[in-house]
């Protein structure tokens, strides 16, 4: 499965630290349960990613229409 090969699979996301000092991405789907160790400087750079990710999906899609804060003329 590639990154843009849409599923009907849902799962759950867990993200948290350990006790050990960690930070665990804990993922759990159709009976499958997969926790994901990183140490920070990991997680930091994954949230990176993540944020990049994120503001090139805005740029592919289109602007939406802002409230003005203004009342609509009658």
């Amino acid at each position: 499965m590639g990154i843009n090969k849409e599923s009907e699979l849902a799962a759950n996301l867990q993200i948290g630290p350990t006790t050990l000092g960690m930070v665990r991405l804990y993922v759990e789907a159709e009976g499958v349960e997969l926790p994901l160790d990183f140490d920070p400087d990991e997680a930091d750079e994954i949230a990176e990613e993540l944020r990049a990710a994120a503001e090139a999906a805005r740029a592919m899609t289109p602007a939406k229409a802002k409230p003005s804060g203004r009342k609509p003329k009658r």
